[in-house]
């Protein structure tokens, strides 16, 4: 049938004249418009509602059983990698969420393997179920100031600029660069300027955040207070309300989303693993807690799924109504959001829809180059008529980190970390080959006793991260890291208690979700049992390396203040 032949027999279905392919059967309908809720039928042809407020015949009958019907939910802005898992695995294990389309930014595999990486993502998303769309990685590495495994500009990303999983241009995480004029970051903003510019802009504001704007920007995920918000929301920003395993502003957030509002609102997770998605959720954790918050419930899942189409020129989906992508959600109760079936582009999804898709084989299995490394190169050196050391504060929930000035005990002319105090001592290990950096710095917040925890995620450049309160099992961890080609691991005593390995480009498990989740179990309980004292260690170590978010920061280079983008002294 071709492609007028199928849209006759569309619209002939939604006149009620043929059968639809399928009926969703005796649904009640949220209309997100106007809060309405109406008993009807929902007729489908191939991957289209053709027709609702009706009665339907069709070749295959779902049974509604009077559940909620609402649109499928779409994901704003994650990195499919912080998941832990293969785009396919992703797909498998969120989709069931009720999560039918994701704008993912491939940047952590891109900052391993540059335009590999990419590629690797959009021929995993002409496999999904779900509808994985891509935008293209802007700021690979995301300053000058950390060692990365690869280098994109304009030129490299334009070629990728016409697949059909393309959106635009991801998160613009170097506004610095930006407000500065930086050659290459005006290229790259340049050459999308007619398309979709995901934004980046923590504590931006005022005249700054005008100038940021000035280059058509247009949406921002990293704001973390209402008043922030409610200033960018103003200058005609969409703000991405997160809700992730490491960032989560959901709560701070709430207040702003009203009925004036959740036409410029979306939702977005940024970094979740399967540990949280098993225990809470993915998009529909966060349309729960909103709706707790006593926001209303209609503009919600406005946010959820029409909003975020509408941010991102998705103009075919995010309602449930004839002629609109058939991706809809069917819940128990609208309030409580507990998705029990998905219809995704007019499939019922089922474990044997799955098996329908076509494998991708894996890349950068042997992306982590760093050598063994040895108890002492992570001694820092006491510096003479120096009393004060800066130390890297982190608080959970939060990826912005601060400074204090603590006066470090000191043994053998070399500082030591201060357990009591619950200061650290912390380095990020250069692993891409390029020159054997070791950044070293203190962190306090995490609360271990002993021991240390090592992951070769650290954002973005993903050089291998370890927290630790003795040097020799630093070096535990980090040396089982490249023993298994990238990871995660739990060192206690000199030897490894848990581990996860990674050797999908260092970031990503070759194995089903399920094994995932039960490995982040055993690390979170090998964590807790050194005295970890914050629910998500992994995702809040791998920030530590980030420097395009405030406040101080430490890469393979060294202690970074972001404030003043310049290394401390």
């Amino acid at each position: 049938m071709d492609s007028r032949e199928l849209l006759i027999r569309m619209i002939r279905a939604g006149a009620g004249e043929v059968p639809a392919d399928v009926v969703i059967r005796d649904v009640r309908l949220l209309d997100i418009v106007s809060g309405a809720v109406t008993e009807t039928d929902i007729a489908i042809v191939a991957d289209r509602i053709v027709g609702t407020h009706a009665r339907y015949e069709a070749e295959r009958v779902i049974d509604g059983r009077g559940r909620f019907a609402v649109p499928g939910f779409i994901d704003t802005h994650l990195h499919i990698e912080s998941s832990l898992v293969s785009p396919l695995e992703f797909d498998r294990c969120v989709l069931p969420h009720g999560v039918t389309t994701v704008l993912c930014d491939p940047h952590e595999i891109a900052n391993v393997l540059g335009a590999e990486g990419i590629r690797y993502f959009l021929d995993c998303a002409e496999q999904t179920i779900m509808d994985v769309r891509v935008n293209l990685s802007s700021c690979v590495p995301s300053t000058a100031f950390e060692t990365s495994g690869a280098r994109l500009e304009a030129e490299d990303l334009l070629p990728f600029r016409t697949h059909a999983k393309v959106v635009g241009l991801a998160e613009v995480m170097n506004f610095p660069g930006v407000l500065a004029g930086d050659a290459g970051m005006i290229a790259k903003l340049d050459a999308f300027a007619d398309g979709h510019i995901d934004g980046h802009a923590p504590l931006l504001r005022g005249q700054r955040l005008n100038g940021y704007l000035a280059a058509r920007i247009r949406t921002d995920h990293e704001t973390t207070t209402a008043a922030e918000a409610r200033e960018k929301l103003a200058k005609g920003m969409a703000i991405l309300i997160r809700e992730g395993s490491a960032s989560k502003d959901l709560e701070a957030l709430a207040e702003i989303l009203d009925a004036d509002t959740s036409s410029f609102v979306a939702l977005c997770t940024d970094d979740r693993n399967p540990l949280d998605i098993a225990e809470e959720g993915h998009l529909d954790s966060s349309i729960r807690r909103l709706i707790a918050t006593g926001c209303p419930v209609h503009h919600v899942y406005r946010a959820a799924s029409h909003s975020a189409a509408r941010i991102f020129g998705l103009a075919d989906r995010g309602l449930v109504a004839p002629g609109w992508r058939a991706d809809i959600a069917l819940l128990e109760h609208l309030e409580d959001c507990r998705v029990s079936d998905v219809i995704a582009a007019g499939r019922l999804v089922t474990p044997e829809l799955f098996k329908t898709r076509k494998a991708v084989n894996p890349v950068g299995l042997s992306s982590v180059k760093a050598r063994p490394v040895t108890p002492e190169a992570f001694r820092i050196e006491a510096t003479s008529g120096r009393n004060q050391t800066p130390v890297i504060v982190i608080k959970p929930g939060l990826l912005i980190s601060f400074r204090e000035d603590a006066a470090l005990p000191i043994a053998e002319n070399s500082l030591q970390p201060d357990i009591g105090a619950d200061i650290l001592k912390a380095a990020v290990v250069e692993r891409h080959g390029r020159n054997g950096n070791i950044g070293k710095g203190f962190v306090k917040g995490i609360g271990l006793k002993r021991g240390a925890i090592a992951s070769s995620i650290g954002h973005d450049c993903h050089n291998i991260t370890v927290v630790g309160a003795s040097d020799a099992d630093m070096s535990v961890a980090v040396n089982r890291l490249i023993e298994m080609g990238g990871g995660m691991a739990v060192a206690d005593g000199g030897r490894v208690t848990a581990q996860l390995a990674l050797p999908l480009a260092g970031l990503m498990s070759l194995k089903p979700f399920e094994t995932v989740t039960q490995a982040m179990h055993e690390l979170r309980e090998a964590t807790q049992k050194i005295g970890c004292t914050i629910p998500e260690p992994f995702l809040q170590v791998a920030f530590l390396a980030l420097p395009v978010i405030p406040h101080l920061k430490l890469t393979d280079m060294g202690l970074f203040d972001v404030d003043r983008f310049g290394f401390v002294a």
